[in-house]
């Protein structure tokens, strides 16, 4: 994926209130699973299956699928460790990468 199309996936990942607030509970409270994540965000795992995916794939979360003593398969997400900068100059560089044209 090239720098531009890597900008284009952040910045839609998080034109959504949704994930802003996914992102906001995963930086407050830490490494969290999906059923418990749902229940604090009041949203279904479904919902929140779709936003997690979305921030996983432009590399905002990570996801570890676990297996607890009860052997439940459990999917932890925690935020990835990212910083965006934007700047006119960087968006300018970037932009003369890119592969997708609306």
């Amino acid at each position: 994926m090239t720098a531009g199309d890597k900008l284009l996936a952040v910045l839609s990942a998080l034109d959504n209130p949704h994930r802003l607030r996914i992102i906001a509970a995963l930086e407050a409270g830490g490494r969290n699973y999906v059923s418990r994540l749902a229940r604090e965000l009041g949203i279904s795992r479904p919902l929140l299956h779709l936003h997690l995916n979305k921030l996983e794939e432009a590399g905002l979360v990570k996801s570890q699928l676990e297996i607890s003593k009860d052997g439940k398969a459990l999917n932890y997400f925690q935020i990835s460790d990212f910083r965006i900068n934007l700047t006119p100059s960087y968006i300018a560089d970037v932009a003369t990468s890119l592969t997708r044209m609306p």
